[in-house]
Order: structure tokens, then sequence, then C-alpha cells
């Protein structure tokens, strides 16, 4: 499993501040707290304005001060270009990200294959929108498959995106991402990858739940097959849960609960046919998390108290 920090996201007020300003220390503050990524995620939007020019600082600030590599997050693809021109590792770069539309398409096609970055792909097009189904996010990734090979990228180097909406705004799309990554993960050959923004899942959801409604999606998508999440670094549980998945080393009755889940969804099955300790508040939460992500049960805000 690739983890990819969110922390540099000009979203943040005091994170764009301190990009206009190009304030190295606040910048390098960042970095050390993603340390236990194998990537960040450099999000800065347009990159217009005070933000032209932007990605080559940072893409040197990164290098220079941790082992980290990079996904270069930006809609422009003028200054993805300039990030590029200065990374010392492009191979192991990430492209984030284009949907199936031109001109985007064409053009970040044509960066991944030039610098032979991972190239992430939205399973999403200007007329669809996000598809409701996993169908048809799948029928996007096909086009923009065959687009990707036209150009000579290697199916390893392509990452989709199914899309995750928050569970608070339409819940039935939660089990529809998960689904789409299982059929992504079965149609392709050779193999693609997929990749999800982990906590747009908990967006809208009471501050208090996040941490828990993201924990318990990431490990249903693992089960589904995910191979990389954009995740908060300092959420430090859920890094070690998903550490753990990947390298089957469950530390208590908790982990072993979150190792029947990831098995659940690979196998097809239901909360029903888990075995956990009921007593347990904790494990007790976690499978109404799961029941609430799966559509067994319905979303509020207060449905751990229910």
């Amino acid at each position: 499993m690739i983890l990819i920090g969110e922390n540099i996201h000009i979203i943040s007020k005091s994170v764009r501040e301190a990009l206009e300003c190009k304030n190295e220390e606040f910048i390098k503050n960042l970095i050390n707290i993603q340390n236990n990524m194998d990537y960040t995620d450099l999000n800065v939007g347009p990159a217009r304005g005070k933000l032209e020019g932007i990605l080559p600082w940072l893409c040197e600030l990164v290098e220079g001060n941790s082992k980290l590599k990079i996904s270069f997050d930006t809609t422009n693809s003028d200054e993805m270009k300039r990030g590029l021109r200065v990374c010392k590792n492009t191979k192991n770069a990430f492209l984030n990200s284009t949907g199936k539309d031109e001109p985007r398409l064409g053009n970040m096609t044509d960066m991944a294959a030039e610098y032979g970055c991972n190239l992430i792909a939205l399973t999403m097009g200007k007329e669809t929108g996000i598809p409701k189904t996993a169908d048809g996010r799948l029928e996007i990734a096909f086009e923009i498959y065959e687009k990707c090979i036209e150009k000579g990228i290697d199916a390893s180097k392509i990452y989709f995106d199914p899309l995750i909406l928050p569970v608070s705004v339409d819940q039935s799309q939660a089990i529809e991402a998960i689904n789409t990554i299982k059929m992504i993960k079965e149609s392709f050959d050779p193999p693609v990858n997929t990749v999800v923004g982990l906590s747009n899942i908990s967006n809208g959801s009471p501050k208090e739940l996040r941490p828990l409604i993201n924990r318990v999606f990431a490990v249903l998508a693992f089960g589904a097959g995910l191979d990389a999440a954009i995740i908060d670094a300092k959420d430090f549980e859920l890094v070690r849960i998903m550490k753990m998945l990947s390298q089957n080393s469950p530390q208590n009755q908790v982990d072993e609960l979150y190792i029947k889940l990831s098995d659940m969804i690979r196998d097809f099955s239901e909360t029903d046919s888990i075995d956990y300790d009921r007593k347990s508040e904790e494990q007790s939460l976690i499978i109404k998390t799961a029941d609430i992500l799966t559509g067994k049960k319905i979303y509020s805000h207060s449905f751990t108290q229910i």
C-alpha cells in the first residue's frame, strides 16, 4: 500500500499563505510531519499569480529535506511541467490528475509518457460528471486506459481513482466506490492500480467521527484491492492500521477485526458473518461504521449513539 500525504494543500489558509511568501520553515515542518508517508501530494491548485513557479521551489525543498517521493497536484499543466523539469525522480512521481476530457487527458498522458511518471486518472468526465454506478466509472476507466496505452504508458503506471463522495451527502456512493475498486482490479490485463483521496469519505461528518469513518473505509477499500491512498499523515492510528494490513501483522483484537472486515469485502461477505467482541465498545463502533459504509444501516451524524 502506497501512502501519500495530503498535508501540503492550498485549501488550508495557513498553507496557502506559507506558499505565497515561500516560508521555508513552515513548509519544512509539513514535510517532516509526512515522513511516515511514501509520497507527499503537492496540491497547489491552479498555481496562478503569486503561486506561479511554486512547484519547482516545493520540489527542491522536498527532495532536499526528505526521502519522500512527489505527487504533483495542480490543474495547471504548465506548472506541472515546471515541477517535473527539476524533479530528480520523475519515474516514481505521480501526476495528479486527469479525467477523460480533452485537452487535459492529452496533456497529462503526454507528460506521463515523456517523464515516465505514474498517472492518477479520475473516473469522471464533464458530460457525465461522476457516474452513480461502478459500471459507469469502469466504462470511463477503459476510455482513459486506451489513451494511456496509445501513448505507451505502462499499465502499472496507471492509478484509477473511483472518486469517493461524502457518506453524509450520498451514503450509497460509499459502497459504489468500493465496488469500483474491485471491478477495476478485476477488469484489466495487465493489471492497473487504484488510489483514493480518503478524507473525502468523511467530509461533512462531525469532527469527532471523521477518523473512525476514514479508518474503516480505508480497511474496506484495502479489502477491495486498493493500491494507494492520499491521507492525513497526522492520523498516526490510520497509518498504523494501513501498514498492519499490508504486513498482515495484527497486534490486538481490534486489528484482527480490521483484517476480518478487509477479508469480508474481498470475499463478498457481510458483517453478520464476522465474529467480534460485542462487549467491546470500540469493536462495536467499528462494526456500526462498516454497516453504514456498506449501506446496511442508514447514516446519521449520531449513528454511533444508536
